[in-house]
């Protein structure tokens, strides 16, 4: 009999490692899983932003260049495509790594920046939005204090 029971004490203390070892593995994925998704998020908002800088950027090359602001986003795709000063040394030009294609685009999503210009006014001024989020730059009251002003600084 002793054997026996030792041989189920030796069963339980298994079973029972086995149960600590997966509750251990669900208890570390419940605290980094959540943690995971707000740093994926944080790096699709920086990328985004930093996206919306370029778009800025270039937008204010535009108005030295032609001293008025794009009619659409395609004109500016278009201008930054041509534009020897912005594709001779575009990540040095746009401060980071650029790509013509994506610049244009919302990381989160690929979805296309909301571009709007009001250009009625003594005050000529454009609104860029990222249509997944609350960020952007500039503002559709043609007020000169929010000129190129970003939501996020």
């Amino acid at each position: 009999m002793p054997e026996k029971r030792k041989s189920s004490l030796i069963a339980i203390q298994i079973g029972l490692g086995i149960v600590i070892v997966v509750l251990t593995y669900f208890l570390y994925d419940s605290i980094t899983a959540p943690w995971e998704a707000v740093q994926k998020e944080q790096r699709l908002t920086d990328l985004t932003r930093a996206r919306m800088n370029q778009v800025r950027i270039a937008l204010r090359h535009f108005e030295d260049v032609n001293d008025r602001f794009p009619g659409s986003i395609d004109s500016l795709v278009t201008f930054v495509a041509e534009d020897s000063l912005a594709t001779s040394n575009p990540d040095s030009f746009f401060h980071g790594a650029f790509e013509l294609r994506e610049f244009m685009n919302s990381a989160r999503s690929g979805t296309r920046f909301q571009y709007a210009l009001n250009d009625t006014g003594r005050v000529k001024i454009y609104h860029l939005k990222d249509p997944d989020s609350d960020d952007y730059i500039g503002s559709i009251e043609p007020d000169i204090s929010f000129l190129h002003a970003a939501s996020w600084e």
